[in-house]
């Protein structure tokens, strides 16, 4: 193997995850199955980006932005996003752990700020399923206002936290499915999209019509000067962008419970570029040409669904049914959503647990491999959602939004700034990235692009705060800020190293030397149905 060409080139190896669990005496209580097979991990990595942000939240920046310049926001972020899960890849192929890049903070960065970011991490996962489960009831409520909105947040809840007490397996299968549902559903708007565009529909030949009349640059904020508002209106976009592409790194998340995570990852991360461009790009490129930046129902306060771009575009279009259609999917997309968010919080206080720096309850699982009490923590953080049972729904889910959204872009930041300090801890030890087995594209220079941006967004998103100040407005766009600071000052206080460790520190072996030794049996498609969804996956 070519790990054998730089094994003795690296540091001695520390205690591994399984040493450690064997330490506390809980080996068989601790370990998560590797259960989650190539097309399912593939899967996981497509289906946790399409939700609500996609569906509900591009609403947004279309009217304020306008079509040309949320579209121009959405590929400065897709960029963004695709050099970070290349930095991604090449780490959790390497070292392929459960929770992978909170370890990596720990191993690359310092033991302080791998704590912290790991907390955040679950923050804004746990604070994510709060996001959709306070829209199910209301894309419910589409049909029907028979049931209180707050009732439905309450089933949703509890279907989704017994949903996760499930094994893996079962979570990996539902997951697979309902994504294909998503790619189906995705396919078929863009599809019935351009047949509407070309004149299908009850508007006629629609082309570019409201590209010219409203026009291509959304009204963005009212300023003195008009390019200014705009150029802010394309700033807050990014926002919204990047809400919608939350979730491309679940994929190192679900690495720790993946078959041959150095084949099925990268297959997974190579995917990304042309997921983010088909289906992001071409969706609000469409909806764009059918919807007007000024619908009156992308600005409605009192109810979040009736603002779905992808609702209104085929409302317009006069296709009866399809809009209810279209409505149960997005139900379904929302829902599955909710279910990856709880896994994805779970999993973070496991590793936190694992490594030692969370109760080591959280290390408990069942005798499927569920870590039990993670799950029961992260959904009790859906209760926020019964925030947008408040006069004003809209308000409140974009409160949510903004928390959740900040939360992740320090995920995103210190995943470019590990990979950095991992690029030059293999220089500074002689090690080519060319023996790895998953080699980043772009790279170093693509880390630095993405840390350096991702830094500015973080600082910048919350400037409307200052044009009317207000301590709701400045709290909401930067609490999320103000926590990480506590945490990473608080841990940094309680394990007192340094702020950052030397590159003759970092760890680049621990749970690395376990994959190693694996013989991984030939995962190949051996027919025509594997063989598709290899393709599709």
């Amino acid at each position: 193997m070519k790990s054998e060409n730089y094994l003795e080139k690296s540091i001695p190896s520390k205690e591994s995850t399984l040493e450690i669990q064997e330490k506390h005496g809980h080996v068989k209580e601790t370990q998560v199955k590797r259960a989650l097979k190539p097309r399912h991990v593939s899967m996981i990595a497509l289906g946790g980006t399409i939700g609500t942000g996609l569906f509900v939240g591009i609403g947004t920046p279309l009217s304020l932005a306008g079509p040309v310049n949320a579209l121009i926001a959405y590929l400065f972020m897709g960029s963004i996003v695709y050099l970070v899960t290349q930095s991604l890849g090449e780490m959790c192929t390497f070292i392929p752990v459960t929770s992978a890049f909170t370890v990596f903070n720990a191993r690359f960065l310092s033991p302080a700020l791998g704590v912290a970011n790991g907390y955040m991490y679950w923050f804004n996962w746990a604070t994510t399923f709060a996001v959709e489960i306070s829209v199910v009831g209301q894309v419910i409520e589409y049909w029907t206002d028979a049931v209180p909105l707050g009732a439905w947040i309450a089933i949703c809840w509890f279907i989704m936290t017994v949903a996760n007490f499930f094994p893996v397996k079962f979570y990996g299968e539902i997951e697979f499915w309902v994504s294909f549902v998503k790619v189906v559903a995705i396919v078929g708007f863009i599809l019935y999209s351009f047949i509407m565009v070309c004149g299908a529909g009850d508007q006629g030949p629609v082309g570019f019509r409201y590209w010219r009349n409203p026009g291509p640059w959304g009204p963005g904020h009212l300023v003195e000067s008009v390019p200014t508002g705009r150029f802010l209106g394309w700033v807050s976009s990014l926002i919204n962008a990047a809400f919608t592409y939350q979730g491309t790194e679940l994929v190192a998340i679900s690495a720790g419970e993946s078959k041959n995570p150095r084949k099925t990852v990268p297959r997974a991360i190579n995917k990304v570029f042309f997921r983010i461009l088909f289906f992001y790009i071409l969706s609000l490129f469409f909806v764009g040409l059918l919807v007007p930046f000024n619908e009156p129902r992308l600005n409605s306060t009192k109810a979040v669904i009736s603002s779905s771009p992808f609702i209104i575009a085929i409302e317009n279009s006069g296709t009866p049914i399809l809009n209810h259609i279209f409505n149960a999917v997005i139900v379904i997309t929302v829902m599955s959503a909710a279910n990856s968010n709880v896994y994805v919080g779970s999993r973070i206080l496991y590793g936190l647990g694992i490594s030692g720096n969370a109760p080591k309850q959280f290390t408990y699982v069942t005798k499927q491999g569920v870590p039990y009490l993670g799950v029961i923590c992260t959904s009790l953080m859906g209760f926020l959602a019964f925030m947008v049972l408040s006069d004003s729904a809209a308000v409140g889910f974009n409160w949510l939004v903004n928390i959740t959204t900040v939360a992740g872009l320090f995920a995103w930041l210190f995943i470019s700034i590990c990979h950095i300090r991992f690029m030059q801890c293999l220089k500074s030890r002689g090690i080519s990235r060319d023996e790895l087995p998953f080699k980043a594209h772009f790279m170093p220079w693509g880390a630095y692009y993405a840390a350096f941006f991702v830094f500015i967004i973080i600082f910048i998103q919350g400037y409307a705060a200052f044009f009317s100040f207000t301590a709701t407005k400045f709290f909401t766009a930067y609490v999320s800020v103000i926590i990480m600071a506590v945490l990473w000052i608080g841990c940094q206080i309680f394990y007192r190293g340094p702020l950052f460790l030397s590159l003759d520190d970092i760890d680049i072996d621990t749970d690395r030397r376990e994959i190693d030794a694996i013989v991984w049996e030939d995962d190949a498609p051996k027919n025509i149905w594997e063989k598709f969804w290899a393709a599709v996956a």
